[in-house]
């Protein structure tokens, strides 16, 4: 078995399929010459290891190296085929579990003939949509493979979407260098939590293994949430349906016990998101001479997105929820600073027990008290 599911026992996702899929409906670049696309590709290279000491210097988040952790400057079908890997990997446990819930399922034996393949297919069809809309991408569990590596003593990898990043610098019409550069400071900032932090990624991997263990979802239900989305992308669904509030993957999967873990996982991704935001904008007037044209013309795309369709998917896929982390996290971790400074507010940094909880996400007071309180005399 070869691949990213072999094609003898796709089981609930193809694997193969979804990343032949994606490849073959992504949408092509913005038109560049050859010349120009080595161009941009050295660039990014640069600015992103310039990144790595203005990140350090602005967060004091140690000076040690990035312990392994390779920066890749892909395409889109590059973007996909290291998703799908990291999805193959995240996703095993509870793959596992659907398969053995099938066994008994009424319907196991229509699933069993189609299901590997239809639902490799509307990923497929999924993730060329994204894959024209990520910019970077810090992959905190991907696994190596021969033309993406990866880091060797469980570090992962940086991801800088060239195509992507040309596009949207022509499309805001900004100074493309310092776009680039800007780009590169927010996935540095990813990059520097997770190597100058060593138990965030292990404490986060627990917590996402035990979202899994606990997911109780009927195969069919599951298949049938990416059929929607997929036919959204389609256009599929009748007129106004994605009015109708329908629940998100996230949501779906929820038990009582999810939402427990589930607020905690909130809570450490609008940290990190937000965390990065405000390095991105401290960082930035000092590197970054267009820095504000950049930073209001980018939040403007970011708060209209593209279309009704576009919107549809975003909360279908959970990604309304990851806006309102960019913004959350970047309120948060201002209002600490502005309480402790940088060093009190790296305090969030010493364990699992000083993140922040989602209620502190919305009152850094709350934070600053608990973590912050002195010892009575």
């Amino acid at each position: 078995m070869t691949g990213f599911g072999g094609t003898a026992s796709p089981g609930m996702v193809d694997w193969n399929l979804a990343v032949a899929t994606a490849t073959r409906l992504v949408r092509p670049g913005p038109d560049v010459s050859r010349d120009e696309a080595r161009s941009v590709v050295a660039e990014l290279r640069r600015h992103a290891k310039a990144s790595e000491g203005h990140v350090r210097g602005f967060t004091r988040m140690g000076t040690e190296d990035t312990h392994d952790t390779p920066v890749l400057v892909v395409d889109r079908p590059g973007w996909v085929r290291a998703n799908v890997a990291g999805f193959r990997e995240i996703l095993k446990p509870l793959l596992e579990k659907m398969q053995e819930r099938r066994g008994s399922n009424p319907g196991s034996a229509v699933l069993g003939a189609v299901g590997g393949k239809v639902t490799g297919v509307e990923l497929g069809m999924l993730l060329s949509f994204l894959s024209s809309r990520v910019l970077g991408q810090y992959e905190t569990f991907a696994p190596a493979a021969r033309d993406l590596p990866s880091g060797e003593n469980g570090g992962g990898r940086l991801l800088l979407v060239a195509p992507n990043i040309v596009h949207v610098e022509r499309e805001l019409d900004v100074e493309p260098h310092d776009f680039r550069l800007w780009v590169c400071l927010h996935e540095e900032t990813h990059r520097t939590q997770f190597t100058a932090v060593p138990w965030l990624r292990d404490h986060l991997e627990g917590e996402i293994q035990s979202f899994l263990a606990e997911t109780d979802v009927d195969p069919m239900t599951f298949l049938e949430r990416i059929r929607e989305a997929a036919q959204s992308l389609a256009g599929g669904r009748p007129e106004g349906e994605e009015e109708d509030g329908g629940r998100s993957f996230v949501e779906l999967v929820q038990t009582p016990a999810q939402r427990e873990i589930l607020g905690r996982l909130t809570a450490v991704m609008s940290l990190l998101e937000g965390h990065a935001d405000y390095v991105m904008d401290g960082v930035g007037p000092s590197v970054v001479p267009t820095v504000a044209e950049i930073r209001e013309k980018f939040q403007q795309r970011r708060a209209k997105g593209a279309s009704r369709l576009d919107m549809a998917l975003r909360k279908l896929l959970g990604l309304d929820a990851k806006l309102r982390q960019y913004r959350d996290g970047e309120r948060f971790v201002r209002s600490v600073v502005e309480q402790v400074g940088v060093d009190g507010f790296n305090r969030v940094w010493t364990s699992p027990n000083t993140l922040p909880t989602k209620a502190e996400i919305a009152k850094p007071a709350d934070w600053v008290a608990r973590v912050h309180r002195r010892p009575e005399a």
